[in-house]
């Protein structure tokens, strides 16, 4: 069993060993908080994206797609806030010259007192076992209602100071809680300053004179500027969605934990619009299908919860996260926000243009409220290597590392291995590599015993490898061994694609 602290190391090791993830520009040294994904690293994200995007447009007759230009005009960020508003707290400690986000020290220190709290309640549990009232214990236990109530106070101290954006508070907040440095152990902390996380960069000429312009630092302005386009050229009618695969770019500071937190990311966003009034009906039911999209990776739900937002976005009147609990504790990997009618609204004042949709039934013209599903593609992926990373003793004493990976997201679908490179033996698997690879991302592999072979196939979370031996020269039959069970048994050859392909359909 590998413990929380050591497991984010042995899953970058691995991502590196395995072709899933090399740090980019590698040869030059690396670029801090910039990653490229090998050649089964593609292969999971596309896979990842596949089923997402299946899920969101293909399986709803009311959602279509969207990919929309990385470069927008700049007045476009004017209008959703993020030129004036899209900043960090930010604070140095003097001694280690490490900068980190103010906030996220306090949020770091709040966990820890939960820690405390949950310590309390899993001794309490295991003394009173089945008797045990959890709800009633964190009610009345005197150091757990300390606990909770110092919580309390430091988060209304926090999200007020941030909200008004009162920095001296949030510095004098870090200086009573004693917060010291990671990486120094000292207290010797710069005032806190604001620090907008847009990259900008030049553009030959723009109408207007302009040419500073931004990366976008998330892909929803995208769909919103072209809500009119699709909404008259699909005919749509509301609720409908607008939905995008795409990249986006922020300057963190405080970039760490390996994919979790880039400066280049992907998101999987969707926007959906709907009446006024009826904005908190559909946030509620795409917090539930969203949460079920977690659930059907095949993923137990016990690595999910979610998280109520303190403190709400300029835009928003309802916010949740779903968190997964990665190597480091429970973080969030997705947000399902009620954005009110803030975008359309803003984008029709700075634009001079006229933003509404006009509903045959009420007879009346608005501009749509909207929900928003907004997922991190790099995070799904490290919380499915989370999951996935396995170190397993065997009967015979020996180790495997195998990746569990849920078998409709495996890079990887089936490895064709020859027993022995003779025979006419690898003849006959590549013919059953050449069938099949028509349907599946299939691999082929003459090189080693066959043990070492599977093992490696293990390692990158191959579902099924089928081994062709002699007998298959006699019966057309082959060996087909499943991953996590590690069984094999003697199948004919015409039936290897019906057992892949009802596997991977048993959690779609």
């Amino acid at each position: 069993m590998v413990n929380n602290e050591d497991k984010l190391k042995k899953i970058i090791a691995h991502s590196k060993e395995y072709g899933f993830v090399f740090q980019s520009s590698e040869i030059y040294d690396g670029l801090a908080a910039a990653y490229d994904y090998g050649q089964y690293g593609v292969e999971l994200k596309n896979n990842i994206k596949a089923y997402w995007w299946k899920s969101m447009v293909q399986n709803h007759e009311n959602i279509v797609g969207l990919d929309a230009a990385i470069f927008m005009h700049p007045t476009t960020w004017k209008a959703s806030g993020h030129v004036d508003a899209f900043n960090d707290p930010m604070i140095d400690n003097k001694d280690s010259k490490k900068r980190y986000r103010a906030d996220v020290l306090v949020e770091d220190h709040i966990s820890k007192i939960e820690s405390k709290i949950q310590k309390e309640v899993d001794k309490a549990a295991k003394r009173f076992g089945e008797a045990f009232d959890e709800k009633q214990f964190r009610e009345t236990n005197p150091r757990v209602v300390q606990n909770q109530e110092k919580i309390e106070d430091i988060k209304k101290r926090l999200y007020s100071a941030m909200e008004e954006e009162r920095l001296d508070d949030i510095k004098k907040l870090i200086e009573d809680l004693e917060i010291a440095c990671p990486v120094s152990g000292s207290r010797n902390w710069t005032d806190v300053r604001q620090f907008n996380l847009m990259f900008s960069t030049e553009m030959g000429s723009l109408s207007e004179g302009a040419s500073k312009i931004y990366l976008r630092p998330e892909t929803a302005q995208g769909i919103f500027v072209n809500y009119l386009n699709i909404q008259k050229t699909g005919r749509m009618k509301i609720p409908f969605g607008i939905a995008q695969i795409g990249k986006a770019f922020r300057n963190e500071i405080v970039a760490r934990q390996f994919i979790f937190r880039m400066r280049e990311f992907e998101q999987m966003e969707m926007q959906f619009f709907v009446r006024p009034g009826e904005e908190l009906k559909w946030f509620e039911y795409w917090k539930e299908q969203r949460m079920k999209w977690h659930e059907d990776m095949g993923i137990p739900s016990s690595e999910y919860r979610f998280h109520e937002h303190e403190k709400l976005a300029h835009y928003a009147n309802a916010a949740f996260d779903i968190e997964f609990n990665f190597p480091m504790g429970f973080k969030e990997l997705e947000g399902i926000h009620s954005r009110t009618d803030f975008d359309l609204k803003s984008h029709q004042e700075f634009s001079g243009k006229k933003i509404q949709y006009f509903d045959p039934e009420l007879n009346e013209s608005y501009v749509p409220y909207v929900v928003e599903t907004s997922i991190g593609v790099d995070r799904t992926f490290l919380a499915v290597l989370t999951f996935a990373y396995t170190e397993e003793k065997l009967e015979d004493g020996s180790e495997r590392v195998v990746m569990k990976i849920p078998p409709f997201l495996s890079p990887v679908k089936a490895a064709v291995l020859p027993l022995v490179k003779k025979d006419g033996l690898p003849e006959k698997a590549m013919e059953i590599f050449d069938t099949l690879k028509q349907d599946y991302m299939c691999f082929y592999e003459e090189k080693d015993s066959i043990g070492k072979r599977y093992r490696r196939q293990d390692a990158i979370g191959t579902p099924y490898c089928i081994t062709v031996d002699h007998q298959t020269t006699e019966d057309n039959t082959v060996t087909i061994r499943e991953r996590d069970s590690m069984t094999q048994e003697r199948v004919s050859i015409d039936k290897i694609a019906s057992i892949i392909s009802d596997r991977l359909k048993s959690k779609k």
